[in-house]
């Protein structure tokens, strides 16, 4: 069975709108899963949750936090401390010698204050784009497009890009969508994308936008006959 034949609105623009004004009725006003306090929090449990999922690292961070709650005092943590902190989240070398590092980058060049420009929170170690839009947006209320996994397989389903790489996909999603949306829109997706049009077998039968997916597989999730 093939995939249904939608009759999409013909100004891509007018799609993006009413594919974010769906979502936000059905989730609401997103936010991050990851637990945080402050912006030097968020930016810690951001660069733990590559490769590793949010609740694992909200396993993590409690015990993190509560020893090393500022860039100070992580800039000055042994790394053997932190691995056995992390290592649950994985890639925990890597991820240790990122946090001390990029806290003493903090401590030294930015007077212990996170960033919030995307082009100062990409300088610190282990901070790309993803982690940098994901702190400006949760932390500092700043418009950004957070490209993770989820984000960039939804806008690929839904047309608004036909790139893999983060980058450009962040680039051609900045075209399409307005300041005043960018911020929640990434958000939305990624709950959709968790909960609905999820990897493998995405759910376009109970889905709310597949009317506005051109992409969508009305077979996909539909029960054998």
């Amino acid at each position: 069975m093939k995939a249904a034949f939608v009759q999409l609105p013909a100004k891509p623009k007018q799609r993006v709108r009413k594919i974010f004004n769906v979502l936000s009725g059905v989730y609401g006003k997103p936010s991050t899963m990851l637990r945080h306090d402050n912006a030097f929090e968020l930016l810690a449990a951001t660069i733990l949750s590559a490769q590793c999922t949010d609740i694992r690292v909200n396993q993590v961070t409690p015990e993190l936090f509560s020893l090393f709650p500022t860039p100070a005092s992580m800039a000055k943590a042994r790394q053997s401390d932190v691995e056995r902190i992390i290592h649950s989240t994985g890639f925990f070398r890597a991820k240790a010698r990122h946090l001390i590092a990029a806290s003493r980058m903090i401590t030294e060049e930015f007077k212990g204050i996170v960033p919030d420009t995307i082009d100062a929170l990409t300088r610190l170690p282990g901070v790309g784009r993803k982690t940098a839009n994901c702190v400006l947006v949760n932390a500092y209320g700043k418009p950004g497009i957070t490209v993770d996994t989820h984000v960039g397989r939804l806008s690929r389903r839904l047309g608004f890009t036909t790139h893999t790489s983060p980058v450009k996909v962040e680039a051609d999603l900045s075209l399409l969508w307005t300041m005043g949306i960018r911020s929640d829109f990434s958000m939305l997706l990624i709950s959709h994308g968790r909960s609905v049009c999820r990897s493998r077998k995405p759910d376009c039968v109970n889905c709310v936008i597949n009317h506005l997916c051109p992409t969508n597989d009305f077979s996909a999730s539909a029960p054998e006959e």
